[in-house]
């Protein structure tokens, strides 16, 4: 019988009331944040940077975050987690939507839960 695994690490949209031990955050703005949780933070909006060439895509604010976070993770910086939970509105949710389907990186590391 055929079965695989999927080691990527799930995001889930919940509110940070059900944030624990073995979760990270992902916070749109200024959200406040637990003690101790490992967090990342963006703010929504396009992807920019100063040259605005059509030549290459800068990454977005989402994927910056995301990126952060698993480097601390690899690196031992912040404590280990098993999951992410994203708060954010209507706005933050469709920026991250759009990282995990356009940013190879980000959807190689993370996936929906």
């Amino acid at each position: 019988m055929p079965w695989s695994i999927d080691a990527r690490i799930p995001l889930a949209f919940r509110p940070v009331a059900e944030s624990g031990p073995g979760v990270a955050l992902l916070l749109e703005g200024d959200w406040p944040a637990p003690e101790g949780a490992p967090v990342g933070r963006f703010m929504p909006g396009p992807a920019r940077h100063g040259a605005d060439c059509a030549c290459c895509v800068p990454l977005g604010a989402v994927a910056q975050a995301l990126g952060q976070l698993f480097l601390a993770r690899a690196r031992g910086e912040a404590s280990f987690f098993r999951s992410v939970i994203v708060v954010c509105g209507a706005a933050g949710r469709a920026d991250v939507l759009a990282a995990l389907a356009t940013d190879p990186v980000v959807s190689a590391r993370f996936r929906l839960a």
